[in-house]
């Protein structure tokens, strides 16, 4: 099983004025100790807001909220030691050949709405996981070597789970499937109307999970609001019944700085994210004050990212097909300085990084990848070997047209680490005679663009969210079919030779048991995808989490969301002595 690896290290920030030192708390599981004490509103913040409140028609960070808060799984990886845990199963066996998994569900459990759960549930979620009409986002993710599972009931408190090959990391596959109530949606499913089910105009009175909080309303852009599932099934060390909060209220705040502004003000508890770097100092004065709690989770597992898009039957390929050739990508990546994007951006407290892999993975992460260094020259040579050259003296390269060529970098906006960044970028690409436009966009509008799958962009600077530290967990960002494979998703067959041979390594990565082995084959895939650069990575910020200081019960993690994935185990606190705020 994969452990994560924390970083004890105290971080050094550096200011413009010199070198000024924050201190955070780096111990894991720093943050104060649930109390047992019940009741109140945990007040967080979330950048966006759900596009359905159905996680299995759309997989976006507000659903992927909204899911674990109201719903549960068979089994749990936990975010702050990457173990797996036991939920709706509480044991499970394997055959010799590692195919056959036999759980043992929790007796006595109810969905919120007081429906018995039961094995016929389970079966239920995986056949619209896997159904074609469904078409689940998500399900390319719970493949093994490109196959679904196959699951059946023993008895109503047993389920087999078999695997269609030996899966390297076992039974954390499950983690990515929230168990449905049959009596709920089988109507809208056998109608051929699942998709439409729960969306966001239901009434949370229509809905029903097995989580530990319930959805009493929603108002679009504003809030969500969750109360306590009194039908919840876990229970903590004292045999007292979770979750302790009464209500957790996420309210819709797509601006960092406005988030900031009301976690300083004491008007919020939690923010979606980790801390910027240019408001630790802020944040360390409150936390001296005992009005918050810093903590140090560990490198970031996902850097922001610029992709390109590489569909060739896309309209930009047809009117500019320099823009999907490997040497753009390349000479981009030269003629960026990522030292002056760690230094500028996060202020010191990152890391420069040349992949999708950073040394928050563990050992998953190559130090030795092949890098394209900053090198302007370099760039400049790469963009001429294309035809891009300045052909008419004004600084910026042309094609063989004459015409200047020029790119769009969309991004979202509001969110200063990535309007930042792309400023930098798009600063040094005119340095090199590369003319870019930086469109920031609000979130919404930017999922509806890439979800319409009509390829109407040229490049996005974002960052997707992982759940997990194993790569076969983003199966779906490294395989060609998967829906996740940013740069030209849904392949029905590969597009290049690269992406076939990274299919390959990774399915067979996917179905090795031998740890070294599945090591070996991943280092292989990094390889093949430094070398051809679908994707630009420049800096992992160290990840930083602020709370209040009222929260007590907080394992910060690296991966989102950061504390609400254990939402349960939260409670309030009264605040500390000395504290000038309540």
């Amino acid at each position: 099983m994969t452990t994560r690896r924390v970083s004890t290290a105290l971080v050094a920030l550096l200011a413009a004025a010199g070198l000024a030192y924050w201190f955070v708390n780096t111990r894991e599981g720093s943050a104060k100790p649930a109390t047992g004490t019940r009741g109140g509103r945990l007040i967080a913040t979330h950048r966006s807001e759900p596009r359905s409140l159905n996680r299995y028609v759309s997989p976006n960070l507000a659903e992927e909220l909204v899911s674990r808060l109201t719903q549960d799984t068979l089994v749990r990886l936990n975010l702050s030691t990457g173990e797996i845990e036991p939920r709706l199963a509480t044991e499970w066996t394997n055959s010799p050949d590692g195919l056959t998994w036999t759980l043992t569900l929790r007796d006595g459990v109810t969905f919120s709405d007081g429906a018995p759960f039961s094995a016929a549930d389970v079966l239920f979620s995986f056949e619209v996981l896997y159904d074609a009409k469904v078409k689940s986002p998500i399900a390319s993710s719970v493949l093994v070597a490109g196959s679904p599972l196959t699951v059946r009931a023993l008895d109503a408190r047993r389920v087999l789970v078999i695997f269609p090959a030996p899966y390297g990391p076992g039974l954390a596959l499950l983690d990515a499937v929230p168990i449905l109530p049959q009596h709920k949606l089988r109507s809208a499913f056998d109608a051929g109307k699942f998709r439409d089910a729960w969306g966001v105009t239901t009434p949370p009175s229509d809905l029903a999970g097995l989580g530990p909080f319930v959805l009493r309303e929603y108002v679009a852009g504003q809030r969500l609001l969750f109360a306590r599932n009194p039908r919840f099934w876990r229970r903590d060390e004292q045999g007292a019944s979770l979750p302790y909060l009464d209500e957790i209220e996420v309210q819709i705040v797509p601006e960092q700085n406005a988030e900031i502004l009301r976690l300083e003000a004491g008007e919020v508890d939690l923010i979606t994210d980790q801390v910027r770097p240019e408001d630790l100092a802020a944040l360390q004065k409150l936390q001296d004050q005992g009005a918050v709690t810093l903590n140090e989770a560990g490198i970031a597992l996902n850097p922001e990212m610029l992709w390109f898009n590489l569909d060739p039957a896309s309209p930009r390929a047809r009117t500019r097909p320099w823009l999907q050739r490997p040497e753009l990508r390349r000479a981009i990546s030269h003629a960026v300085d990522r030292q002056r994007i760690v230094q500028t951006v996060y202020l010191g407290a990152a890391e420069a990084v040349f992949g999708p892999v950073t040394p928050g993975h563990g050992e998953w992460y190559l130090p030795d990848l092949p890098r394209t260094d900053f090198d302007p020259a370099r760039a400049k040579v790469l963009l001429g070997s294309m035809g891009l050259i300045d052909r008419n003296g004004d600084g910026k390269v042309d094609d063989e047209r004459g015409e200047t060529a020029r790119l769009s970098i969309l991004t979202t906006k509001g969110h200063t680490i990535r309007e930042r960044s792309a400023a930098i970028i798009q600063e040094q690409l005119a340095a090199v005679g590369l003319s870019v436009d930086v469109v920031p966009m609000e979130l919404g509008s930017l999922l509806s663009l890439l979800m319409a799958g009509t390829g109407d962009y040229d490049a996005v600077f974002f960052s997707i969210v992982l759940d997990s530290f194993d790569p076969v967990a983003s199966l779906d960002f490294w395989i060609s079919s998967g829906s996740f494979h940013l740069w030209h998703p849904a392949q029905t067959k590969p597009a290049s030779e690269w992406e076939a041979q990274i299919d390959d390594l990774m399915l067979k990565q996917s179905t090795t048991l031998d740890r070294a082995e599945r090591r070996r084959l991943f280092t292989e895939v990094q390889r093949i995808f430094a070398a051809n650069l679908p994707v630009l990575y420049f800096a992992a910020p160290k990840v930083v989490v602020a709370t209040s200081a009222r929260v007590g019960g907080a394992l910060p993690s690296v991966l989102s969301p950061t504390v609400l994935w254990n939402a349960e185990m939260l409670s309030l606190v009264p605040a500390p002595a000395g504290s000038t705020r309540k």
